[in-house]
């Protein structure tokens, strides 16, 4: 595959940019995808985090398709969900949403889940689903205002940002710490290279500077 084929993002999120230039990849192109994002009635965490990623890279593909570069372009995608149990929590937009979250995650253990869906130049369709697990520590009061206070929590998975204030509740994890963030990068990296997305190309460009 020609290292000429561009890679499309099927997102705004700055972390996850920032995650794939940790691995010195560098999105040709960001389509952010805007969908309906709400569970279906009893479904489950690990298939709401695939089908919502691949509906995102769907999306995305219809835009490439309509500017005619789908043929030259790697469609990438990615959801994340925080759940405890069955039970999914929201991406907090309001401080009670994120209290109500930080609350259930307080002295306990719970799962997130990261769908990544790839669409080829050629077409071909790639889905990888990386779970993690990840214990907090009991809340005291005061850590549970300053961290709402904080911000941090704002439009994040189950209502806090693992790379930020909240790292320092995490007692344990077991798994992929790129995932809880919004993208693991193994996973990525993996099913680019599988299919001839020349992920090291830049490394290589770098140790010419």
């Amino acid at each position: 595959m020609s290292a000429l084929k561009k890679l499309v993002l099927a997102s705004g999120s700055p972390r996850r940019v920032a995650l794939l230039q940790q691995a010195g990849i560098e999105p040709d192109r960001l389509i952010p995808a805007e969908i309906d994002e709400t569970p279906q009635k009893a479904e489950h965490p690990r298939s709401l985090a695939k089908r919502l990623s691949r509906a995102k890279a769907e999306k995305a593909l219809e835009r490439l398709k309509k500017d005619g570069q789908a043929e030259e372009s790697f469609v990438l995608a990615a959801d994340t969900v925080v759940a405890v149990g069955r039970r999914i929590l929201p991406k907090a937009e309001y401080a009670d949403e994120a209290s109500n979250c930080l609350r259930l995650l307080s002295g306990r253990a719970h799962r997130v889940y990261t769908g990544i869906c790839l669409f080829t130049p050629a077409g071909k369709l790639r889905h990888r689903l990386v779970e993690t697990r990840v214990r907090f520590k009991r809340l005291s009061r005061e850590e549970l205002e300053s961290y709402l206070a904080s911000g941090e929590w704002r439009g994040k998975a189950g209502g806090y940002a693992i790379q930020g204030l909240a790292g320092t509740f995490v007692v344990k994890l077991v798994g992929s710490y790129t995932n809880v963030v919004g993208l693991p990068l193994y996973e990525t990296v993996s099913l680019l290279t599988a299919d001839g997305y020349k992920v090291h190309f830049n490394w290589l460009a770098g140790t010419s500077v």
